[in-house]
This record gives C-alpha cells, sequence and structure tokens, in this order.
C-alpha cells in the first residue's frame, strides 16, 4: 500500500491524535515520541507522522509535503487553506468563545476592542451584526488583554474555562464548537485513494 505522510498539530491536539491513530493500527515507538523528533515512521511502516505548529498542519497538507493531517476545526475557520476536510474527530473538544470581565457589561452599541489568535473568526462573527470591533491580535496568552485595559472582552478557544476564570473572565457568548479535524490534500486523494480511503476507514470506527 502507498505510503503516506500525515501531519499532527503540536500542542493540545498531539497525544490524542497519537492515540488515536495507535487504535488504528497506525503507533510510533516511545523511544521516537521521546526523542523529540520531528518525524517518526508508525511501526508498521505504512505512514510517517510529522509534528508541526497548527496552523502549519494547512500548509504542509494544502502543499502536499503532506497527505493529510489532523488539525483543529479552530485553525480551519481562520485559514483560507484549499484542502478537503473528509472526516470529523471525536478528539480535541473546546468552544470558541467570547469572553470579558465578570464586572463588565459589554456596550454593544460602540465600538469595541477585542483582543484575539483568531482575527478573522473574531471580525466575521461581530461583522455579521453590525458590531463595529477594532481587532487587537496577539499570538501569546490573550485573557490578560481586559484586565490590563487594553481591549474590552476577547475571542479565544476554551476548553473547562477554567483560565478565564482564573482571569476573572466570564463567557459572554459562544460563537462555535469545535472538534478536531482529518483534512486531505486534493491530489492525494486521488493519487493516494486507496491508502487514504483505508486510513479514513480505520479512524471512522474509533
Amino acid at each position: 500500500m502507498q505510503k503516506l505522510t500525515i501531519a499532527i498539530a503540536k500542542g493540545r491536539l498531539q497525544n490524542e491524535a497519537i492515540d488515536l491513530f495507535a487504535v488504528a493500527g497506525l503507533s510510533v515507538s516511545s523511544e521516537a515520541l521521546a526523542s523529540r523528533r520531528l518525524a517518526a515512521e508508525d511501526q508498521s511502516g505504512r505512514c510517517r507522522f510529522i509534528f508541526v505548529k497548527p496552523a502549519d498542519v494547512l500548509v504542509y497538507v494544502e502543499h502536499g509535503i503532506a497527505d493529510c493531517g489532523i488539525v483543529g476545526r479552530d485553525v480551519l475557520l481562520e485559514s483560507e487553506a484549499d484542502v478537503l476536510q473528509p472526516l470529523t474527530l471525536r478528539i480535541g473538544a473546546c468552544r470558541m468563545v467570547v469572553a470579558a470581565p465578570a464586572n463588565v457589561i459589554l456596550n454593544t452599541y460602540g465600538m469595541l476592542r477585542v483582543a484575539t489568535k483568531y482575527p478573522r473568526v473574531a471580525a466575521e462573527h461581530f461583522g455579521s451584526r453590525g458590531q463595529p470591533v477594532e481587532i487587537i491580535e496577539l499570538s501569546g496568552s490573550v485573557e490578560v488583554a481586559p484586565l490590563l485595559g487594553l481591549a474590552d472582552c476577547i475571542v479565544d478557544l476554551v476548553e473547562t474555562g477554567r483560565t478565564l476564570k482564573e482571569n476573572g473572565l466570564r463567557i459572554v457568548e459562544l460563537i462555535t464548537e469545535s472538534t478536531a479535524r482529518l483534512v486531505v490534500n486534493r491530489a492525494s486523494y486521488q493519487l493516494k485513494a486507496e491508502a487514504i480511503g483505508s486510513l479514513i476507514d480505520s479512524l471512522e470506527k474509533q
């Protein structure tokens, strides 16, 4: 069978994705994982995993360096990558929310300052209701922005909401739910149809 290169998002999804593939018969040795290498062969020799930043998964897949990958829906919403999304996975469950200081009521009639790592999602969400916003794009922790007066609220991804509470924030609004997706390169979907079809079948059973 044709060998696949699979990109996995480092961070919160990595361990869940590795466990999912292991159950599907594509496991990576503990030695390879412990080595912190950015690429590792699975023990059956059917695929090679590469571990990259979440946003880079889509770059590698779209350009055909990786045949497929696993990435959160939040990353897909923020990107315009031209990839196929044949499968929703039961891992990486979280929520995209608007959050603000617990003691503050947002004034939705004036300009809102919104700090976020997801400028496209935030702009589309507020734009859909005609709410004027100033998007303040941050790459690190956004929870501190309202506390320091940089923003009125944030748009961010949350799992338990604990970090929000620890920083004096509350969820004002749910934008969307997010789970992981299997994404596939368009050309690979045709050229490696058998291998990718087998992978999808294995993952669907999990």
